[in-house]
């Protein structure tokens, strides 16, 4: 008979310890032990909030107030040295695998992907992610809210599934797959699946409630079995990214606050960051940027709107916060505070989608509609609320990335300084300090795991494992004066390129300093006889040791200094598959690219499944196109949506209303349009049909799709027709999934009260798009970078 089995050295997969004899009493059991974590392990908790710059919360100098944040801060560090890329994708792979962005593939965003080892935007399994690591360590693994880590045309009910939140090591997901979202009526994906939101607008929902609720109730189904188990948690909001939404009693409480204009408010949060040491004492503002306008020079309805923007975006900053703070205090009443790593951090810098003069409707911007200030201030009661997708002018993005130039996509400071902080009441004994050393946001898991003491894994699931390229910052939490050791780092977005190494960043932006100054929007391609000449006269150096906002170019005054970074941007580039340098816009969005749903010229849909995401649904814009449902209609007749696409920004639906068959275009919320059949629907079994005909051309620059006739049949019949003068040039709307027998999401209508689901039965609803279709890649690039 053998000795006692070990059950500590048993694990699933692992030789059994035990004795299988031919009779039980000859045999010796042995339990497969459960993966547990070490004795006094941690929960970790990581808070990622989209595009929030360096100057906008209350402990970086702001005057919105963020208190629970600040509370972060006080029990903790904050960095005033951190760095991300310069887009959300990019910069969350980074957070969660601590390699570059382009060692994951996403060297920008999945709809611009090429086939090239940086850019074909899937992250390869030999870059584990955090939940995976730990995982394998016995933790328990939760993500909720933004993630846009998937392939877009791997975000449908098709999959595949290997690369959504429950493929790459979180046991359970609740949020949006994608990179914005309306905070009222978002596009939420539970685990797999599509879920429509637990309450409406007027029953108070708000994503940001909704996302704490689900993150505290996924911690508490586990540690009220468990208590002793440690949890990751991944918990990304969609605040502040645009559309800038909150309650209207939070937005009124800064009614005035901002009406002396972004030069104040840069001038007054400078000063602040100076006060609390996140700024050294004898560092500069940077300039005035030539894209913003004079404040002065508005009218004073411009400032008057323009302030109410900024209202609302502080607002929707100090409703997230609070919500924050709910999970905060959460977890203390639960006793978890204390023993609970936290770290914060913005994914880029302040956003500038919302363009010179901002918008009420984001999708204008994406389709080139101009904004009309009439129309915007005709809205500015309800901003804010379910009714707009809006965005502030980037005179306030400028002002959000105080100190710093520019903004989001642009590797200058604005556009990669951010905010971060780190919390673990029992171990970093710090409170309320400041650290100076540079770090990225790579450094986050190889911290993690530094601090946890756990030996990065040689291997996921049989798949070896890439070096961890970040460093650690441990010494940092705990030593004010250790030394950094994150001493190089590339950067590189769109073509637009910097590094910094040993207190220098040399800065190569695209051609002229700004889009006022060049004429040039980014995108553009950077073709070998560009690239030779901004890599002889394009690029800038600036000493940030010395001038922490970049403001004196240092180039013809130490040019040997400047080659020495040029090429050393061109090692890093070459070791971390960043090479070819791809500023295209057009042919970039245009690359033929392996996809699960490919386009095709006949679509069928059935009702009672999952919207289909937009990234896979017939491309409707400036192409003729027809839509048919099979009905049964009841004895009485019926009412109710047959088949919708868009939302409040823009978009159609296709109903049945006072038993006529109705069709309804929103052009980008500036107009609606409406064909109503001349008959009654008929009761029994039918097809009931509208045919999109263009009759002119689009000009797509203006804002404007193929004008159109609509025409309305029930069998084959006409019933009646329409006209459409204008349409949508480029997306129908920013959430542009299809809908069978319901208008789900925030409604694209007030001809009816939303979802007005069918009373009828729908078999099916094919789409014909076979006709020829109008595209205009470079302004598709545009709309779909903007809204990362």
């Amino acid at each position: 008979m053998s000795e006692e089995p070990t059950l500590r050295e048993y694990r699933p997969g692992t030789t059994f310890p035990g004795v299988v004899a031919r009779t039980f009493d000859e045999s010796s059991p042995a339990w497969p032990e459960p993966l547990r974590a070490g004795e006094g392990a941690p929960n970790v908790l990581f808070i990622v909030i989209d595009d929030m710059g360096y100057g906008q919360l209350g402990c970086y100098g702001s005057p919105i107030r963020t208190p629970n944040i600040d509370r972060i801060a006080a029990n903790g560090v904050r960095f005033a040295n951190m760095h991300t890329t310069a887009l959300c994708s990019p910069s969350r792979t980074c957070i969660l695998t601590g390699r570059n962005h382009h060692s994951n593939h996403m060297a920008a965003i999945t709809e611009t992907s090429t086939g090239f080892p940086g850019y074909d935007g899937n992250v390869p399994f030999e870059n584990g992610f955090l939940a995976e690591i730990l995982k394998g360590e016995g933790y328990n693994t939760f993500a909720v809210g933004k993630w846009h880590l998937t392939p877009t045309d791997q975000t449908t009910a098709a999959g595949p599934y290997d690369r959504w939140p429950l493929g790459r090591g979180f046991e359970r997901y609740y949020g949006f797959l994608g990179g914005d979202t309306h905070q009222y009526y978002p596009e939420l994906t539970h685990d797999n699946h599509r879920v429509e939101p637990p309450k409406t607008p007027e029953e108070g929902y708000h994503l940001t409630e909704d996302l704490v609720d689900r993150a505290i109730t996924f911690i508490a189904d586990a540690k009220q079995v468990a208590p002793n188990k440690p949890f990751f948690t991944y918990f990304a909001t969609g605040a502040m990214h645009a559309p800038h939404h909150a309650p209207k009693e939070w937005t009124d409480r800064y009614a005035g606050m901002f009406d002396e204009g972004w030069d104040v408010y840069r001038e007054r949060v400078f000063a602040k960051q100076k006060e609390l040491g996140l700024v050294p004492a004898d560092a500069e503002l940077s300039r005035h940027d030539p894209d913003v306008q004079d404040w002065d020079a508005l009218s004073a309805d411009e400032r008057r709107l323009y302030a109410r923007m900024m209202e609302v975006f502080a607002g929707f900053l100090e409703h997230t916060d609070h919500h924050i703070g709910r999970l905060i205090s959460f977890l203390e009443e639960l006793g978890e505070l204390d023993d609970t790593l936290i770290m914060l951090i913005s994914d880029n810098g302040a956003s500038a989608e919302g363009g010179p003069t901002g918008s009420i409707n984001e999708n204008k911007f994406f389709n080139f509609v101009p904004d009309s200030l009439e129309q915007n201030l005709a809205a500015i009661d309800d901003l804010g609320g379910p009714k707009y997708f809006n965005h502030y002018p980037w005179g306030w993005t400028w002002a959000g990335n105080t100190p710093f130039r520019r903004w989001k996509r642009e590797t200058y400071r604005g556009g990669i300084s951010d905010p971060f902080m780190v919390q673990w009441t029992n171990a970093i004994p710090a409170r309320g300090e400041i650290r100076t050393q540079y770090a990225h946001a790579i450094d986050m898991v190889p911290t993690v795991l530094d601090l946890l003491g756990i030996t990065p894994p040689d291997a996921i699931r049989g798949v070896t494992q890439s070096p961890i390229e970040g460093v650690s910052f441990k010494d940092a939490l705990t030593d004010a004066s250790a030394a950094s050791l994150h001493t190089t780092q590339y950067f590189e977005m769109i073509g637009h390129r910097s590094i910094y190494h040993d207190g220098w960043r040399a800065v190569c932006p695209w051609p002229g300093a700004s889009f006022a100054e060049s004429g040039r929007a980014f995108g553009d391609p950077i073709t070998a006889d560009v690239l030779r000449e901004l890599d002889a006269d394009g690029w800038e150096l600036y000493h940030v040791a010395e001038d922490f906002a970049e403001n004196h170019d240092l180039a013809a005054q130490y040019p040997d200094k400047l080659g020495e970074l040029i090429s050393l941007w061109y090692v890093e580039a070459g070791k971390y598959h960043v090479l070819p340098i791809d500023g295209r816009g057009q042919q970039r969005f245009a690359e033929q690219r392996p996809v699960i749903a490919k386009d095709r010229s006949r679509y069928v849909y059935f009702p009672h499944t999952s919207e289909v995401a937009g990234s896979a649904a017939p491309r409707l814009v400036n192409r003729p196109h027809t839509i048919n449902a099979l009905v049964e209609i009841p004895d009485g007749g019926a009412e109710g949506v047959l088949v919708s696409q868009g939302g409040v920004d823009g978009g159609y639906s296709l109903y049945v209303k006072d038993g006529r068959l109705v069709y309804t275009y929103n052009y980008v919320a500036a107009e609606y349009f409406h064909v109503t059949s001349d008959t009654d629907v008929p009761t029994g079994t039918h097809i009931l049909s509208m045919e999109f005909a263009p009759t002119g051309q689009p000009s797509i620059r203006e804002g404007k799709g193929t004008p159109a006739t609509v025409t309305l049949f029930v069998d084959g019949q006409p019933v009646g027709s329409g006209d459409l003068p204008v349409t949508i040039p480029i997306m129908l709307g920013l959430a542009s999934g299809v809908s069978v027998g319901l208008d789900a999401g925030a409604p694209l209508t007030d001809a009816y009260p939303a979802p007005f689901a069918f009373t009828g039965t729908i078999d099916r609803v094919v789409f014909d798009v076979s006709g020829e279709h109008v595209v205009d890649h470079e302004a598709e690039l545009r709309a779909a970078l903007a809204r990362q």
